[in-house]
């Protein structure tokens, strides 16, 4: 039966160490932490004794960061720098450069205009097949117009014979 608020895993049970065992020192528990924490702080005073000493030495560090900054500031091609023009700097007689996919939607924008022209003035080959088309439906029409009339007027004929 394992102790603790823990379940047992199947690799194996936790062990607790009880504040006897701690007391008599015969825990099984490592005592790396206290390894690690007095090597942490042995680092930290190393590097405080080594600033004092290198204060000179940072100065040229400084510098050689500044330069290669400034190179990097220059060249770095994702840094987009503010494109924020007063009205009285703004060239107006400058054409914008459009970029190729706005030069291709324009250029569509306009093919599709002049066909739409072309269209409405019937001289596209689309625009002839609608136009033989509904001239061909205007002439059904009328001869179904005409054979109603026709008929009507037989009746009425009928009917006016039917009472004579």
């Amino acid at each position: 039966m394992g102790r603790g608020k823990f379940k047992a895993k199947p690799t194996g049970q936790r062990h607790f160490s009880t504040p006897e065992e701690m007391l008599a020192g015969t825990s099984s528990r490592p005592r790396t932490f206290k390894r690690e924490e007095a090597e942490y702080r042995e680092e930290e005073e190393s590097e405080e004794c080594g600033q004092e000493s290198g204060e000179e030495s940072d100065g040229e560090t400084e510098q050689k960061h500044k330069v290669t900054q400034g190179i990097i500031e220059i060249n770095n091609p994702n840094r987009v720098k503010p494109k924020n023009l007063k009205a009285r700097d703004a060239d107006t007689g400058k054409t914008n450069e459009l970029s190729r996919r706005e030069r291709e939607e324009l250029e569509k924008q306009r093919a599709h205009e002049r066909y739409i022209r072309l269209q409405e003035q019937g001289k596209t080959e689309q625009a002839r097949k609608d136009l033989e088309r509904l001239s061909l439906t205007r002439q059904q029409r009328e001869e179904a117009a005409r054979k109603r009339e026709e008929e009507k007027a037989a009746r009425e004929q009928k009917k006016v014979e039917a009472r004579k």
